[in-house]
C-alpha cells in the first residue's frame, strides 16, 4: 500500500478514486509522563516519553487509514494529511487523525 502526502503518485497515473478515507487513534497521556515533562518544561530538553506516544499514535493512525483504503480496493492512499490535537480536561489526551483518498494506481 503506498501512502503518500502528494496529490499523486509520480509514474502511476490514478485509474479509479475510490473515497475518502480516514484513520484515528486517540492515546491518553499517563500522570508520570505528565510529571515528567512538566519538569521537562522547566529544565528544558526534549519529552522523549511523549514523543513516544505521538509516534505511535501517528502509526496507528496511518495502519487503520490504509486497511480502510484496502478494505476499498485501493493499493494507494494519495493526498494524507495529519491531524494532531489535544481533547479533554487539561489537554492529557493526545487525537491524530490520519485522512487521505484511496485510489487504485
Amino acid at each position: 500500500m503506498i501512502v503518500t502526502t502528494t496529490p499523486t503518485v509520480e509514474g502511476r497515473p490514478v485509474q479509479e478514486y475510490l473515497g475518502v478515507v480516514a484513520g484515528e487513534a486517540i492515546v491518553g497521556a499517563n500522570l508520570f509522563r505528565d510529571l515528567f515533562a512538566s519538569i521537562r518544561d522547566i529544565v528544558g530538553g526534549r519529552a522523549a516519553s511523549y514523543e513516544q506516544v505521538m509516534e505511535s499514535a501517528r502509526e496507528t493512525a496511518l495502519s487503520e487509514l490504509a486497511a480502510r483504503a484496502e478494505a476499498l480496493g485501493a493499493n494507494a492512499v494519495v493526498g494524507v494529511s495529519l491531524d494532531y490535537e489535544t481533547v479533554g480536561g487539561g489537554s492529557s489526551i493526545l487525537m491524530v487523525a490520519a485522512t487521505g483518498t484511496a485510489v487504485r494506481v
